[in-house]
């Protein structure tokens, strides 16, 4: 297991955010134990659910007025060109590099990012969620 979920400490308290993420440490940990075929189509599979979970994340910072959206979606673009990039050698068989991406960079990515970027999201939206119900 590349990612541990159940560890708790990657948990948000934003029921939202925190469905997104176990199902990205659930398609990342698969990928680790997975080979030929089967690694390309889940590979494509996390890609997509990457590209839709920083959308909605997106989505929220330009709803909520987020503060640091700029620093945040700069890091999404960032690691969905890395995944995009590695995509393509996907589909060409060439799983060699994304693999190494999977197990020796996303996870420690994801700890960060996780730790820093959203959990600032996630209290910046439990502060919105908290003026809404004050009003």
């Amino acid at each position: 297991m590349l990612i541990d979920w159940s560890s708790n400490k990657y948990r948000l308290g934003n029921a939202g955010m925190d469905a997104t993420h176990a199902e990205f440490v659930a398609l990342v940990n698969r990928l680790a134990t997975v080979e030929g075929r089967e690694f390309q189509t889940l590979f494509l599979e996390l890609l997509d659910h990457t590209s839709d979970h920083f959308g909605a994340e997106e989505a929220l910072m330009e709803e909520t007025d987020f503060p640091a959206i700029a620093e945040h979606r700069a890091e999404h673009w960032r690691v969905l060109g890395e995944l995009r990039a590695l995509g393509q050698r996907v589909v060409q068989g060439r799983i060699s590099m994304a693999r190494s991406y999977i197990t020796e960079q996303l996870p420690g990515w994801f700890a960060v990012h996780a730790a820093t970027m959203d959990s600032a999201l996630a209290a910046h939206l439990a502060t919105q969620e908290n003026r809404s119900t004050v009003a």
